[in-house]
């Protein structure tokens, strides 16, 4: 009924607007009365010109005879326009229709071919549907769109965040679970999925702020399985095996038997010597071998870029960092040292990365010799 209330007032108001000039009565008198009044100021002040002899005889006579040529032609005109007729009844009564017809018919429309009566459908029900469905861009484009007018839409954010994490738009997914942070609708799962998709931005490598995420998550909720799964591959990536195996091993003990967790630990543990499940299957049902090949491409993507643009002192460490999680040591090696001729041998950037290197049990290469 609301609907209908509102698009009555606003229809009526625009017609009202439209049909206006053609009620109105308009005889045209007020132009008529103007300009002759200016043509009579006109003369008055041409005789005072005259009189102070700003104007000769001559020139006033030729602008009096000017003057009253227009007087004589404004009359002319009045009366073949025939002004004080206005607009016919009939005229008016036409265009008066005319606009009104336009409303009464498209509401005719819309109540035989439109659907007034179906409840609207709402955003967080919407993008719930599977993302390969032909709208669900449409469906994000709309929600970013009401999310940029409407940045502190704390249900908003909560219902596109997960949506972008699902169609691995991870950096996307950081910044609305951030936003839901900064709007105090964070919990320990909030923290804990905004460190997955750091990790995803960094293309598997816990940073550190990804690391911060988690811990904030331990804090609130000790046993969160992904923020411990993510601490302990943090230390594997630190060169820190036995720490990762114990936050592994800890977090199988304390994980029920249908957690697909088990599996994701079960799985680092086997890779890394501390036993485990031998056919897992990661959080998202993937098989283990999908899981590698999926690291393993990361990591060869990150290498070509470095390939293409080397001045990138984080991206070497990440790409020494990452051969050292898939136990290619000579290859990590190669990295260092690829890494160190790219950002200049003198440089701090190189130095730093050294330094990286060392803490992950990489020797230096004056230390090969």
């Amino acid at each position: 009924m609301t609907f209908w209330i509102v698009t009555a007032v606003l229809t009526a108001s625009a017609s009202l607007a439209v049909m206006y000039p053609f009620l109105r009565l308009n005889d045209g008198t007020a132009e008529g009365e103007y300009d002759l009044a200016v043509y009579k100021d006109q003369l008055a002040e041409l005789e005072r010109d005259t009189r102070r002899g700003l104007i000769s005889p001559e020139d006033a006579a030729e602008a009096r005879a000017e003057i009253g040529r227009r007087i004589i032609r404004l009359n002319a005109d009045a009366v073949s326009e025939g002004r004080g007729s206005g607009p016919t009844r009939m005229v008016r009564l036409v265009a008066a229709l005319g606009v009104l017809a336009v409303p009464l018919i498209s509401w005719g429309l819309y109540g035989y071919l439109g659907s007034p009566g179906v409840p609207a459908m709402p955003l967080a029900e919407r993008l719930q549907n599977d993302p390969t469905g032909a709208s669900i861009a449409e469906l994000i484009g709309r929600a970013e769109t009401h999310l940029a007018s409407n940045p502190d839409d704390l249900k908003g954010w909560e219902t596109l965040a997960p949506v972008y994490m699902r169609l691995g738009r991870y950096q996307d997914a950081a910044r609305a679970y951030r936003q839901i942070i900064t709007l105090g609708g964070a919990n320990a799962n909030t923290y804990s999925v905004l460190g997955e998709a750091l990790v995803g931005m960094a293309e598997g490598i816990v940073t550190a702020e990804a690391l911060a995420s988690f811990e904030k998550t331990l804090s609130m909720d000790p046993k969160e399985p992904r923020a411990q799964f993510f601490v302990g591959l943090a230390r594997a990536q630190e060169g820190r095996m036995d720490e990762a195996r114990s936050l592994w091993t800890q977090m199988l003990a304390d994980l029920p038997e249908n957690s697909p967790w088990r599996e994701v630990a079960g799985q680092a543990l086997a890779q890394r010597g501390g036993g485990g499940a031998t056919e897992p299957a990661n959080a998202q049902g993937q098989a283990s071998g999908d899981q590698q090949q999926m690291i393993e491409d990361m990591v060869a993507r990150l290498d070509a870029r470095l390939k293409e643009s080397p001045n990138d002192p984080e991206g070497w460490q990440r790409l020494v960092r990452s051969y050292i999680v898939l136990e290619r040591k000579d290859e990590a090696q190669a990295a260092l040292e690829r890494g160190i001729s790219a950002l200049g041998e003198d440089s701090p950037a190189a130095r730093e990365l050294s330094a990286f290197a060392q803490g992950l049990g990489i020797s230096l290469p004056e230390e090969k010799e």
